[in-house]
């Protein structure tokens, strides 16, 4: 149980739902920031302004799984409240407060060094992205589906990066029948594709993989997919890029080309919310009890 815990939760999409839902069943007292458009009532939260809040007694706080942008915006889908989260505010709260998100960026992670507060990105623990991969691969055949006029069956599909989403989208896409290669560059990923009965490439042969596929499937999360690589495409390919954004696709060039590439960060948050959001409370749950026992033992 989490009684007497005091956590401010900062904006975010239909994932917070379940994390709210979550934390005030376990008793913690909550203060929701961003949240005024939002119907539904729990039962420990109470809605307020940033400005309203006192940090000081915060002992966690919950951002969305993007974090903020490179301005410290938090985004909200309940709110039409603009919502900075500044190192000031960090610096408000007890020592012991840590800062919980999905993902973070050069911004989030020098305001909680400055503040000398602890950020736990939620995205890095193999068992968050494993169980996210899950939504992640549906999402992927729904917009594979939706956006060409093949069958996934005996459709030519390239997968860029075998890290944990990664695998699990070649591992579905070759049991739908498609005919998946897999492009990497450490050689024990390279020897996992061929064990797990897929055509393993290097990425540094990507320029001549590509002038066959129909689909092409990037988790990569830096730029791969250059121009010279999309100009090797035929016009007809489709990419869905997984990566966080920017993703790791020349867009510009793509569109250009008359090649359709999708940007596509935040499945589970589309796709199955509900899921994807109980994935991260229950794991959020876990991490919050585990600190919060621990300085109850310390005082």
């Amino acid at each position: 149980m989490l009684t007497e815990m005091q956590i401010a939760v900062l904006g975010g999409d239909a994932r917070q739902l379940e994390i709210i839902k979550k934390l005030t069943e376990l008793d913690a007292k909550l203060y929701l920031i961003g949240f005024e458009q939002l119907a539904q009532v729990f039962s420990g939260a109470v809605k307020e302004k940033i400005n309203d809040v006192d940090f000081s007694k915060i002992d966690a706080i919950v951002l969305p799984v993007p974090g903020t942008n490179f301005e410290g915006e938090v985004d909200t889908i309940f709110s039409n409240e603009k919502i900075i989260l500044t190192e000031k505010t960090l610096r408000e709260t007890p020592s012991h407060c840590k800062i919980y998100s999905g993902i973070s960026n050069a911004y989030l992670d020098k305001i909680a060094k400055k503040a000398d507060r602890e950020l736990v990105q939620l995205f890095k623990r193999d068992d968050v992205a494993i169980y996210n991969s899950i939504p992640t691969v549906e999402g992927t055949i729904m917009m594979a589906i939706q956006n060409t006029d093949i069958t996934i069956h005996q459709s030519s599909v390239a997968v860029l990066g075998l890290g944990r989403v990664g695998m699990s989208v070649a591992r579905t896409f070759s049991l739908l029948g498609a005919k998946v290669k897999v492009g990497a560059r450490d050689l024990a990923h390279l020897a996992r594709i061929t064990e797990m009965g897929l055509e393993p490439f290097h990425l540094d042969s990507l320029k001549e993989e590509v002038k066959d596929l129909d689909i092409c499937i990037n988790t990569i999360p830096y730029l791969v997919l250059t121009a010279g690589i999309i100009a090797g495409m035929p016009t007809n390919t489709l990419i869905i890029d997984l990566a966080s954004k920017p993703g790791g696709t020349d867009f510009r060039y793509a569109e250009k080309r008359g090649v359709k590439a999708l940007l596509a960060p935040s499945l589970p948050g589309i796709v199955a919310p509900k899921t994807a959001g109980q994935i991260l409370a229950n794991i959020l749950s876990q991490l919050l009890s585990e600190d919060f026992e621990m300085r109850e033992e310390n005082l």
